[in-house]
Order: C-alpha cells, then sequence, then structure tokens
C-alpha cells in the first residue's frame, strides 16, 4: 500500500491505474523494451514503472518539469523507444541505438568529467540487491513509516524512500515538496514518520516549526549541509540520516547518527569502499559487483570506520538535491539565435545549495533577459540559470575546453 498525499492505492489498484494508461495509449506498445516517463502524478509514476518493471522493460524516469524537447533529447540518448509525456499519448522513439533486447533496468544520468550528462543503466537485480542491504543495515528506520517529499523520478525518492520503505512493510506516504507547512502537517499524521526530502526543504521546514515541535526523523542526501543549515535542523530534528552515492552505485554509506556535516556513515555491507586518510583526502571507489566505480568525489575513513566527504572532482551543480550538467544547459543556450559561446558553472545558494551561473557572448541585440526566457522554456526549474552575464569572451584553454573552476574562480574575484 502506497499513499499518495489522501489516496491509498495497494498493488492491484496501481497496476489496475497503469493498465489504463496502457489502454490509452499513454505507453509504449512493447513495454518490454525501454521507455522513458515524465509524468506530474507520482501515482502514475509509480504504477507505470511498476507494470513496465513487471513486463521485464526498462525504466527512465524524468523529473516532472522536463520541457518536452529536453525530455525527447535524453530519452533518445538513453536509447528509450518510448516517451510518456503529461497526459497526451505516448511518442515513438527511433534512437540511434537501441538498449539490447533483455535489458531490464532503471536508466538514469549522471555527469562525466566535463559536466556532460551520461546515461546510466543499473539493472533491476542490482537494485533490488541494494534494496535488501540498505534496508537490512538501516536499523534505525525499521519502524519508521517513509514520508517521501522528493521527486520519485529520482532514485533518492524511489528507491530508498518508496521501494526500501515496501520492503520493510512500511505503508510510504509519497508528497509534494513544494509546500514546507504542508509536508509539516502531513507529518502529524504519522506516528513515526521518518522524511525524505532535498537539504533545502529540511531546511524550511525545521525553521516553520513552532517552539517545542520537533521532526521525529528525517534523512538529508544530495549534498553535504552548510553548517548553518545542519544546526538549525540537528536542533529540530529527533532522529537525523545521512546517506551518500551515485548513480551508478546507488546507495554507498549511511549515516544513521548525524553529528558532523561531512560524515557520511558507514558503508553498505554488500559494497567495497576505498578512501583516503583524514592526512590525506583520495577518490571514493566503490567496487561493485558490476565493476569499480571512481565517484569523481574526494573523501577519507575516520579512525571509527566514517566515509567522510571532502570535495566533488567533477562540475556537476547540485540545486535543491537535483543534479545539474552544465553541458545540458549550455547546449540550449547555444540554440538561441546569436549566442555565440557559452559556459555555465555553480555558485553556492543559501537556499538551494546551489545555482546555476550561464556566462555568454553573442551578438549585441541579444538581451538577458531574453536568454533567460529562451532557457526558460526548453529546461526544467533546477535547470534554468539564476545569474546571467555578457562577457566579451568565454575563455578556453589551448585545446579549446574550458575551465570551469577557473572561470567560477576568474568570476568571484570579479575578473571576468
Amino acid at each position: 500500500m502506497i499513499r499518495f498525499d489522501d489516496r491509498r492505492l495497494d498493488a492491484g489498484e496501481l497496476f489496475s491505474l497503469a493498465s489504463q494508461m496502457r489502454t490509452e495509449g499513454r505507453l509504449g506498445a512493447d513495454l518490454a523494451r525501454a521507455h522513458a516517463l515524465r509524468l506530474a502524478d507520482p501515482a502514475e509514476m509509480i504504477a507505470a514503472f511498476l507494470l513496465i518493471r513487471a513486463e521485464g522493460g526498462s525504466v527512465m524516469p524524468l523529473h516532472a518539469s522536463t520541457p518536452e524537447p529536453a525530455a525527447r533529447r535524453v530519452a533518445l540518448a538513453a536509447g528509450c523507444e518510448s516517451l510518456t509525456f503529461g497526459r497526451g499519448p505516448a511518442t515513438t522513439l527511433e534512437p540511434k541505438t537501441r538498449r539490447p533486447a533483455g535489458d531490464h533496468s532503471l536508466i538514469q544520468t549522471s555527469s562525466g568529467t566535463t559536466g556532460e550528462a551520461k546515461i546510466i543503466a543499473r539493472s533491476f537485480a542490482d537494485i533490488e540487491t541494494e534494496i535488501a542491504s540498505y534496508t537490512d543495515f538501516f536499523a534505525a528506520a525499521r519502524d519508521l513509516t517513509p514520508v517521501v517529499a522528493c521527486p520519485v523520478s529520482h532514485s533518492y525518492g524511489l528507491i530508498c524512500g518508496l521501494l526500501a520503505g515496501l520492503v520493510r512493510g512500511a505503508e510510504p506516504l509519497v508528497i509534494a515538496p513544494d509546500n514546507p507547512k504542508y509536508v509539516l502537517a502531513k507529518l502529524t499524521e504519522i506516528e513515526r514518520p521518518v522524511l525524505y526530502a532535498a537539504p533545502a526543504l529540511l531546511h524550511v521546514a525545521a525553521r516553520f516549526l513552532k517552539p517545542g515541535e520537533t521532526i521525529h526523523a528525517a534523512m538529508t542526501s544530495g549534498t553535504v549541509l552548510p553548517a548553518p543549515w545542519f544546526e538549525t535542523i540537528r536542533a529540530r530534528t529527533g532522529l537525523l540520516f545521512q546517506q551518500y552515492g551515485c548513480s551508478e552505485a546507488g546507495v554507498v554509506a549511511l549515516n544513521q547518527d548525524l553529528r558532523e556535516t561531512q560524515a557520511m556513515g558507514r558503508p553498505l555491507p554488500h559494497l567495497k569502499v576505498e578512501a583516503g586518510t583524514p592526512e590525506k583526502p583520495a577518490p571514493i571507489l566503490v567496487e561493485t559487483a558490476s565493476g569499480t566505480v571512481d565517484t569523481q568525489d574526494l573523501g577519507h575513513f575516520a579512525p571509527d570506520g566514517t566515509l567522510n566527504f571532502d570535495a566533488r572532482l567533477d562540475d556537476t551543480i547540485i540545486v535543491s538535491g537535483l543534479n545539474v550538467y552544465p553541458r545540458e544547459v549550455e547546449d540550449v543556450a547555444l540554440t538561441m539565435p546569436g549566442v555565440a559561446d557559452a559556459v555555465v558553472f555553480g555558485l553556492d545558494d543559501h537556499l538551494a545549495g546551489g545555482r546555476v551561473v550561464l556566462l555568454f557572448d553573442g551578438a549585441k541585440s541579444v538581451e538577458e533577459t531574453e536568454l533567460a526566457a529562451w532557457c526558460g522554456e526548453r529546461l526544467a526549474a533546477h535547470q534554468r540559470p539564476r545569474e546571467i552575464r555578457r562577457v566579451s569572451e568565454i575563455p578556453r584553454g589551448p585545446t579549446g575546453k574550458i575551465s570551469r573552476r577557473e572561470v567560477r574562480a576568474r568570476v568571484l574575484s570579479e575578473n571576468l
């Protein structure tokens, strides 16, 4: 049983909902193939996901704010053969490279070293292993009810909040994360809730609590909490957890009593994790059944075996717990007539954790407001640049590559 706001649906009702979508032509013809889903209704998203998984197909859930051109672009890149977008009929796709027959995976995106999104497919068998390890290891959550106030299109909400909760025998509650006061009200309806949410929502919700009120339990993930946020959340939360992972390996480590923001916790038992020492951090490498994953992060193990995060090695921008890949934003900006060159990077943001900044070089007729509108129509909400600046030239190295870290440093020093 899963609750979607005030609507309870059991397995049979979810499959009936998905079957209705199929009858209406809203799902691809052959569910044993790969399908992208961009649905605003989380009940429809989960119903379609479960049906396609049961039929032996692969699923690529997309964030509900993703515009249709962006959804189509990433679905084609992933080898999907259909796109379900909103309440319209499914669109048949013709990818250059189709996923192999018998592929049975959850398809997501992750960042490469250049900031360009890359396609990650994890088999459902691997995900079942992760969930079994996660639920067995996460002893503190065994009698808690997950309240998933984050997108179920993302593995954090889908796997850790919803699917793991079902395996524990809980009745997960899926709610929209837009209104912190609504989230807090829903928490009061459950005896022992654990809130799965982005750090920004946890921070705002903690500040909205009245004197004497607390959040029973909460999970944070996606980015290291800024110290002031951590202090606020920690003071108003009974049990505070943190998990660390990546798209290729799933959850890597789990902290069941968060006391220091950089402490990611102990590695899950089904994984072997390598990192550095407090004196000499090193790349965090994760050995899975499918091979070794380089997380592109620097970290170290404390003497007690806790994995600590030190820094990111890639250029991914984290906005409210969601990944933004600079190359995707740049590609959209460069399609606007008059824009000659562009670079995207992230700056810290006290509300969302990070904000997207776009520098561009182009014709004088291109106004920043026009470019903002252009991007707004073609990018998901978390991908849209919050700051756009015109520059005389985008700095590039001898080989034509852009160092985003250098650009960011020059902007912060006002030397660009």
